[in-house]
């Protein structure tokens, strides 16, 4: 190696942005490696780079003793002394072993590490990057897909949809421009890997966070959602400001504001709920659109009973229960819902069983 070589190393790490020492530092493990293969592995040696001028020097590290059993790993204490009166008993002495052709050998050896730190320093400089994007939106392009994965564009980086992030019914085309949402950053050898996903129910907060004004102001708080990709979500929401009404906030004039956000969902259903620390309220609220009588609360099993009139039971429930499941999951409450007609004949049932006992 020689001068030319350290200013492009030095030049290289101010490109990407990695440290001159820890260049050096690299190189010289690897020629301590590539030494041993070269020239015998028995001995213990260092390598030093002169960081101004690129010259190599290996030294082989004894340690000095009153009798010597291995010679290539101990000195004796008089010829340690010899080189230097300084060195004691325990100490290690550094004795020059740079071969002659050692120079190219150094050469091959730096171009291979100065390479190999760079994609390093590349994939550190990508995963922090997007590490720094966890949790949030972001936009990609498809790119291809197989029977099972869908493959996103991120600019910088290729990401996977897996088949679980993919909303059921959505077609992906080549081209097609998607808001994603980043679920995790993974660390691997091969650099980093984005974890992106249509089905979370992040997606779903942060496209409200970028269409709603008081929700990103935090005048609007997203208390919870509740979501099944591709079909429907809901959504409960509070105000921090009483003149503000929090569905409408988000609903918008017209229902542009949740129409904007049903388009990029690709039709999904979202029902926006007004929070409620009363849970009886919630409970009642979260069944919308349909309309709830009363509501009975077993706080020991966390449970509660809701009455609806008869017509307005099955939108109560929901297409295969979905309404109501979406609405426990959102108030974290098991939620039996009946009919007028059903509790009006439970009691006479009781009424019945109490008069025959009798």
């Amino acid at each position: 190696m020689n001068g030319e070589f350290i200013e492009a190393i030095t030049q290289l790490a101010r490109e990407k942005n990695i440290k001159q020492e820890v260049l050096i530092e690299a190189l010289e493990s690897a020629l301590v490696s590539a030494y041993k293969k070269n020239f015998g592995s028995a001995q213990n040696v260092k390598t030093a780079i002169n960081p101004e001028t690129g010259d190599v020097h290996v030294y082989a590290q004894k340690t000095v003793v009153d009798e010597v059993y291995d010679k290539l790993l101990e000195i004796d204490i008089n010829d340690a002394k010899a080189i230097d009166n300084k060195y004691k008993l325990g100490d290690v002495v550094d004795i020059e072993v740079t071969p002659r052709k050692f120079g190219r050998i150094a050469a091959q050896t730096a171009k291979q590490v100065v390479v190999q730190k760079i994609r390093e320093a590349e994939r550190g400089i990508l995963y922090e990057e997007f590490s720094n994007k966890e949790n949030d939106l972001i936009i990609g392009t498809v790119l291809r897909k197989d029977k099972q994965n869908v493959y996103i564009d991120l600019g910088k980086i290729e990401a996977s949809l897996g088949p679980g992030e993919q909303m059921p019914g959505e077609e992906y085309n080549f081209g097609d421009k998607l808001k994603l949402y980043i679920v995790e950053v993974k660390k691997t050898n091969k650099g980093p890997q984005v974890i992106v996903s249509r089905t979370h129910p992040g997606l779903v907060k942060r496209l409200f966070e970028q269409e709603v004004p008081e929700i990103f102001e935090g005048i609007v708080e997203i208390k919870g959602i509740a979501r099944e990709a591709g079909s429907r979500t809901k959504i409960a929401v509070y105000s921090h400001d009483e003149n503000i009404d929090p569905t409408g906030a988000c609903i918008g004039q017209r229902g542009t504001r949740v129409q904007n956000i049903v388009d990029e969902l690709k039709g999904e259903k979202i029902d926006v709920i007004k929070w409620s620390k009363d849970p009886e309220e919630f409970i009642a609220s979260s069944l919308s659109p349909a309309k709830v009588i009363s509501v009975t609360l077993n706080e020991k099993e966390k449970s509660a009973k809701v009455v609806v009139v008869d017509y307005q039971l099955s939108l109560a429930i929901g297409k295969e229960g979905q309404n109501a499941r979406l609405a426990a999951k959102l108030t974290g409450w098991k939620i039996d819902i009946k009919s007028q007609t059903q509790i009006k004949e439970e009691v006479e049932e009781k009424e019945e069983e109490v008069s025959n006992k009798e």
